[in-house]
């Protein structure tokens, strides 16, 4: 999973994401409208709702934008009735691969997603095949310059956190779920983590050749791509070797 945050860290640093902001707020609008149709509108007391303002905060969302996505999710404004999917198959290789949609015709997603798969070498699978190897974990990644990479790591764990892993100059600090705004808020206290989410994190990962490894990753981005995709996982390794040769094409 380091090498995931690194590698992610890169991207946003070198502005990747930058150029993707419109279909990014797009995704943020529809999580926000889901979030708001289950647990209502007060972030207060959802959860869910919570972590998804937070996060289209993070990414410089238009507070209007955030208003206006609550207001629909809870009937008070039109809008498309989006459905949660949850998608699954594998890359090169064999590599895992879980991803979350929202649609307003799955017919239409799941041969998107089909299609994708096999363009790039992989294929879908049936539903469970690879959801087992993964488990929903928080997930806060730290730079760790001008910290005590050390003393930071018992600090999360004092304030809750399940796990850390140190990597290159990133302090990755896992939590369970429920935990995960108790341990984020006091990481805050300390340094701003470069990212910070609850997501799907694979209990092993698979290191593949070079070829399949990059054939993967394009398979990945292209269904990041996708308009009702809303977030994609897999148990691919991301090596040092990996990391520098995707910087070169970012």
């Amino acid at each position: 999973m380091s090498g995931h945050s690194k590698w992610a860290t890169i991207k946003r640093a070198k502005g990747a994401a930058d150029a993707k902001r419109g279909a990014m707020f797009t995704k943020l609008t529809r999580e926000i409208i889901i979030a708001t149709r289950q647990g209502g509108p007060n972030p207060e007391g959802n959860f869910r709702l919570r972590l998804a303002v937070q996060k289209a905060r993070d990414n410089n969302m238009p507070k209007d934008n955030i208003e206006n996505a609550i207001k629909k999710g809870s009937g008070a404004a039109e809008g498309a009735t989006f459905t949660e999917m949850v998608l699954e198959g594998y890359g090169p290789a064999g590599v895992a691969i879980l991803l979350e949609a929202m649609s307003d015709n799955r017919n239409r997603t799941v041969s998107e997603v089909r299609s994708t798969f096999q363009k790039y070498n992989g294929n879908m699978a049936e539903a469970g095949s690879v959801s087992w190897l993964f488990e929903n974990t928080g997930v806060i990644a730290v730079e760790t310059a001008g910290v005590d990479p050390d003393e930071l790591s018992l600090y999360a764990i004092d304030a809750g956190a399940k796990d850390v892993k140190e990597d290159k100059g990133l302090l990755e600090i896992y939590t369970e779920p429920q935990d995960f705004e108790t341990v984020k808020l006091a990481i805050e206290k300390r340094k701003k983590p470069v990212s910070a989410e609850v997501t799907m994190v694979p209990k092993t990962t698979v290191t593949l050749p070079e070829k399949e490894a990059l054939q993967s990753v394009k398979l990945l981005e292209k269904l990041e791509d996708l308009d009702d995709v809303q977030r994609v996982f897999s148990n691919l390794e991301y090596t040092d070797d990996l990391i520098e040769k995707l910087k070169a094409e970012v």
